[in-house]
């Protein structure tokens, strides 16, 4: 009888971020492609729950750890209130990670959130689980963190990266050998899911027969107000455009006050978060990443696949390195108003073959972070020793 290798994966979050269904992506693609793996999920804080029917369903082991009271209790906006939030979750998981790892002692954690409180555990227990650390964009390196990177990766068994500029980003720093940084595309696209939803699209409709979108969660990083602002610009031009936000978050009422401020309510909408986003990215006239940093940016890949043209910020990491101007999307300078502007005619007026051409390019980049091609790499991985 063969030995199955358990994987058990740390993402605890208070939010619905891209990174959980990562998370869920990752595990599915394991148990799907090969049979030597038993997956766990760790739900400290409530963050698989909407989606426990597809994890279960795909033989992938969901473990609670909290009742859902705790975490109703804990803030999940505001800079302030979700630092309050970090401290409360790293002192509630310290012993019940801790002691999870030491009785079930799986084969490999792998970390994606709250990732000092595994690191800290790592350095002051002997495990004999390999951790995997999973870094994405620029982290600020204050004088703790980089102490604790440095002393936890001489023990650590691999770190991987979303893309080769956070790669080099941590091969600059010299704190990890560089034969345990690993690149490690999101299983951002399971194609056998999109293609059963892509059925359903086709019966979508709004009010209005046009309109561009934007998706995330409405915070600093996501840049939004900077999008209002020179959308409404463009409106004085293009009075008849629409531009849909989906996402929730604590600029929500920044964003309210603006619309309201400037009269948009007919043309900017706040639309909140959307379970199945596919919808409204296949019948947009064009998807807009105005984002200060990402990695690699979830949503650029989803709009890859339903055929939808991007036009992005060109932040570091993953829009600078997945978006080629004219070549698979339209790149403005981040944060830059002039520059977005420019660009948004130079999108308008395409010709459409070249429309055609940039979108079948985009595509065919986008299948690099299918389940499958993640699958491949992180079993590779998990086979090195």
């Amino acid at each position: 009888m063969i030995k199955k290798n358990h994987i058990m994966y740390w993402s605890p979050s208070l939010v619905n971020i891209a990174t959980n269904k990562a998370v869920i992506n990752s595990a599915i693609s394991l148990k799907k492609y090969e049979k030597i793996y038993d997956c766990t999920l760790l739900n400290f804080f409530g963050e698989h729950n909407m989606s426990r029917k597809e994890v279960e369903k795909n033989g992938v082991k969901l473990q609670n750890c909290f009742s859902n009271t705790i975490s109703n209790f804990l803030p999940r906006h505001g800079k302030i209130k979700s630092r309050i939030s970090f401290i409360f979750m790293v002192l509630f998981s310290f012993f019940p990670l801790k002691k999870t790892i030491k009785r079930q002692k799986p084969d490999y954690l792998i970390i994606h959130l709250l990732t000092s409180l595994p690191l800290f555990l790592l350095l002051i227990f002997d495990f004999k689980t390999k951790f995997i650390l999973r870094i994405s964009g620029l982290p600020k390196l204050n004088f703790l963190r980089k102490k604790l990177w440095q002393l936890a990766f001489k023990k650590i068994y691999c770190v991987t990266c979303p893309t080769e500029a956070t790669m080099n980003y941590l091969k600059s720093l010299n704190i990890i050998e560089e034969k345990k940084l690993k690149l490690l595309h999101d299983p951002i696209i399971n194609v056998s899911k999109y293609s059963k939803k892509r059925l359903k699209i086709k019966d979508f409709k709004l009010n209005f027969e046009s309109y561009y979108l934007a998706v995330g969660r409405l915070t600093r990083q996501k840049n939004f107000l900077f999008l209002c602002e020179v959308f409404n610009e463009i409106l004085k031009k293009y009075p008849e455009e629409k531009l849909l936000i989906a996402g929730e978050g604590e600029d929500k009422l920044k964003l309210e006050n603006f619309i309201k401020k400037y009269k948009l309510e007919k043309s900017i909408f706040l639309i909140g978060y959307k379970k199945e986003i596919l919808k409204y990215f296949s019948i947009s006239k064009g998807f807009i990443l105005s984002s200060l940093w990402e990695d690699p940016g979830f949503v650029l890949i989803e709009a890859a696949m339903t055929r939808t043209f991007i036009l992005s910020s060109d932040c570091p990491n993953g829009p600078k390195e997945i978006i080629k101007d004219r070549k698979n999307g339209i790149l403005f300078k981040s944060n830059d108003k002039d520059f977005f502007l420019k660009q948004f005619e130079i999108f308008k007026n395409l010709d459409r073959k070249k429309n055609k051409d940039i979108l079948l390019n985009n595509l065919l980049y986008a299948k690099k972070f299918t389940i499958f091609n993640h699958f491949k790499i992180l079993s590779k991985i998990l086979k090195i020793n």
